[in-house]
């Protein structure tokens, strides 16, 4: 096996990956957003493919009642020919950390800018391609059994990094960015949700308790494995070490050898896991700080009538949460000028400016858990609803 220490990535699929077999669509799937930013990423080893035509798909912090937890990279099939994988990332948008989630479709899209390692760099793949519905390896940077899988080659893939492993896009600490022009036409290709293997897979690790970040203090034992939702025997890989969690990053030239040439690399000494937590983005202090809404879209469900009342009360809840916001802004402007025209004290001023910050924090924790409460709604009920019955009759003549 060789190494490859992945850099700048925001990971954790949510419960929207639960529309494994859905059918082809071009909207954007975002899930779960919190205040609290993701674990550095992981640094291990990549297992051995195992089956032709596989993909790699990395590993990722998710989020769960009980914090985040790490779903394990592996191998899947895709679920058909041509497809490739874009992996989600947690992005800081609108106060909160968001998590995109990860889809198939005909060319990479944006995933963060965060390297990933294995062939993600932070933009594209250099893992492979497809040619005439068969896969072609990069046997640089996927752990490839050259004696069983012949249709591989050697591309050496050099790449300025920055090696921290932050796990997020944006806010303080985050990687800095932006979709490329090719990046925001793959997004508006059509897409597919990942498959039952996948949802299986996330699953699995949502229910395994020595996953979670608070246990494995962001070194969990299961890395990575050679089959989704297998996590036990000699496909599965542990972390080598914690990723970076800040301080000053470490910049190297990334070349990788083929994995059947050279031994797995040791991480230098000036990559050691730095004993201080990761970066945090500052708290608010007035309502002022905190920005609009941005539209949230509804994963989609497949059923128009649902996804439009979704829709409906993703607006409903934007609209209020902006009313609110305002509200308060205006509350703590009339303050402020109270006090000034009241030509307090240093002590009085600094009593007001600890209530605005507290007020601004809890308006802002209140307006992310309304809206966790109500996507985990909504995506409960398209799981309980039933499938629409086929209407299998014969049209009269």
């Amino acid at each position: 096996m060789f190494t490859i220490s992945r850099a700048p990535y925001l990971l954790a699929l949510t419960l929207g990956i639960a529309l494994a077999a859905s059918p082809l669509a071009s909207v954007a799937q975002i899930s779960l957003s919190i205040t609290i930013a993701p674990p550095p990423l992981p640094v291990y080893e990549q297992p051995p493919m195992v089956e032709d035509g596989d993909i790699w798909t990395p590993g990722y912090w998710s989020y769960g009642p009980d914090g985040y937890f790490w779903v394990p990279g592996t191998w899947v099939q895709a679920p058909e020919a041509g497809l490739l994988w874009t992996p989600g990332y947690w992005g800081w948008n609108d106060g909160f950390f968001v998590f995109n989630a990860g889809y198939w479709g005909p060319h990479i899209g944006f995933y963060g800018g965060v390297n990933y390692g294995f062939g993600y760099t932070g933009h594209g793949y250099e893992g492979g391609y497809w040619r005439d519905r068969q896969f072609f390896y990069n046997q640089s940077v996927n752990n490839v059994n050259v004696t069983v899988v012949h249709n591989v080659y050697t591309k050496t893939v050099i790449n300025n990094v920055t090696v921290n492993n932050v796990s997020f896009n944006g806010g303080n600490g985050g990687v800095s960015a932006q979709p490329t022009r090719e990046e925001d036409s793959a997004a508006r290709e059509p897409h597919r949700a990942p498959t039952a293997p996948q949802v299986q897979h996330h699953e699995m690790a949502s229910s395994n308790h020595a996953l979670l970040a608070s246990v494995n203090q962001g070194k969990p034992e299961i890395a990575a494995t050679q089959k989704p939702a297998d996590f036990s025997g000699r496909g599965v890989v542990k972390a080598s070490r914690t990723g970076a969690p800040g301080g000053a990053p470490v910049t190297r030239e990334l070349t990788t050898q083929p994995a059947a040439m050279a031994p797995a690399a040791k991480a230098p000494a000036a990559m050691a896991p730095a004993a201080t937590p990761p970066a945090r983005p500052a708290p608010m202090v007035h309502a002022s700080e905190l920005p609009k809404a941005m539209p949230r879209t509804p994963v989609p469900s497949g059923d128009a009538a649902r996804d439009e009342a979704n829709q409906r009360e993703q607006a409903i809840l934007q609209s209020r949460h902006d009313q609110e916001r305002q509200a308060l802004q205006q509350k703590q402007d009339q303050e402020h000028a109270q006090v000034a025209q009241q030509k307090a004290g240093q002590p009085q001023a600094q009593q007001l400016e600890q209530q605005h910050q507290q007020q601004t924090q809890q308006l802002q924790q209140r307006h992310a858990t309304e809206q966790q409460k109500l996507q985990q709604t909504q995506e409960t009920q398209q799981r309980r609803a039933p499938e629409q019955p086929k209407d299998n009759r014969r049209p009269n003549n």
